[in-house]
């Protein structure tokens, strides 16, 4: 079925419109971990477990979620929902005093076949206000791949990776996030891989290492949270592979939002609230070139200043224009401005993510759509 041009906009404001509030944001590559707990009760050895590449024939895939007590009281697990029963669950039902560790035990059944899996667990703790969703994930192949066929794709000498480039989840302010991938030595010596020219707020290792010859290994990356950067920001580090500095670098991405854990009832319901009176701005028709200009008018519906940290166009061709704090009740104006010399022809959509201090929308997506001739 051939989706028209307004289908478009309407679907893209459908699924993507208003606030993106969520800590799974995982890329497929990068198990996550956000350091620190909501009140300061636990904290978590991972929070996503990736299980890597596994066949048809390894059976039931097993991985063990580890929570040490950081509260002063007694902690307990309520219940863990499992997503779908293809994975069971089970978990330390004893309360746990303070530095005590419990543990949530699931496995995939893994019978579904070929495929890439990526089940939730929902973690309902005394103490902390809202569940925790933990993830366990991994790709089922026919027949069990060499490590060539998993990691040549991007390779520095011997060291193979699936990619160049990782999706941190969401990053709060005041914390940090952890993620991990694998790797593989493709050669036949042992690679001893070190980081240089690494971005502030980021840290990057590999272990074992050095990584021994034809195994795999991991890379962790723990990218920290700063309040001088907002939205979508890239850090890189260029690996040093025995000695030789690789000619390009690894990229590493996180969108960093406000810390809205710890705020009461009563905060939550005070805060700022955007409110738009349109989420598309429509330039029509114009001809291939043209430069196109246009704002969005936005009420502060909440009960404090709407404050917006930064905009995040998905295309650079897009800049935007960012209003002063906008006291509760007033409007305030979103300007953009659109070189289309760099788009394609034909029809065109952009998507700009708004970052805030509102803990009702922390991220607003707005679109800017029309047609080239």
């Amino acid at each position: 079925m051939k989706m028209t041009f307004c289908s478009i906009i309407s679907l893209f404001a459908l699924l993507t419109c208003g606030s993106r509030v969520s800590n799974n944001n995982a890329a497929a590559e990068a198990p996550s971990v956000e350091i620190a707990a909501e009140d300061a009760v636990v904290e978590w050895d991972t929070m996503v477990y990736d299980f890597g590449d596994v066949s048809v024939n390894d059976g039931p895939l097993t991985c063990t979620f580890t929570l040490t007590n950081t509260s002063d009281e007694p902690v307990a697990i309520y219940e863990v929902v499992s997503s779908c029963g293809c994975t069971g669950v089970t978990w330390t039902k004893a309360p746990l005093r303070k530095g005590e560790k419990g543990t949530i035990t699931a496995t995939y059944k893994n019978e579904d076949g070929p495929m890439a899996f990526d089940k939730t667990l929902t973690v309902y703790i005394s103490g902390i206000k809202r569940p925790v969703v933990l993830r366990l994930r991994g790709v089922v192949h026919e027949k069990k791949k060499s490590l060539n066929e998993l990691y040549g794709k991007e390779r520095i000498g011997d060291f193979g990776l699936k990619a160049r480039s990782f999706d941190a989840p969401v990053l709060r302010q005041g914390l940090q996030v952890s993620a991990s991938a694998d790797v593989a030595n493709l050669g036949k010596a042992p690679l001893e891989v070190t980081f240089a020219d690494v971005s502030p707020n980021l840290a990057v290792s590999v272990s074992p290492n050095p990584v021994p010859k034809g195994t795999k290994a991991k890379i962790t990356y723990t990218i920290s949270a700063d309040r001088e950067l907002w939205g979508r920001n890239t850090y890189s580090a260029t690996p040093i592979i025995n000695g030789r500095k690789s000619a390009s670098a690894l990229t590493f991405t996180a969108v960093t939002q406000e810390n809205f854990a710890l705020l009461t009832p009563q905060q939550r319901s005070d805060s700022p609230l955007p409110m738009f009176t349109m989420s598309t701005s429509n330039f029509d028709t114009v001809k291939k070139g043209r430069v196109v200009s246009g704002e969005f008018t936005v009420e502060n519906k909440g009960k404090s200043a709407l404050h917006f940290f930064k905009a995040d166009p998905e295309n650079p061709a897009l800049t935007v224009s960012l209003p002063q704090d906008i006291a509760p009740g007033k409007t305030g104006k979103v300007a953009y401005r659109l070189d289309t010399s760099a788009l394609p022809v034909g029809e065109n959509v952009i998507m700009v993510s708004l970052i805030t201090n509102s803990a009702l929308r922390p991220i607003v997506n707005i679109f800017v759509a029309g047609i080239l001739d």
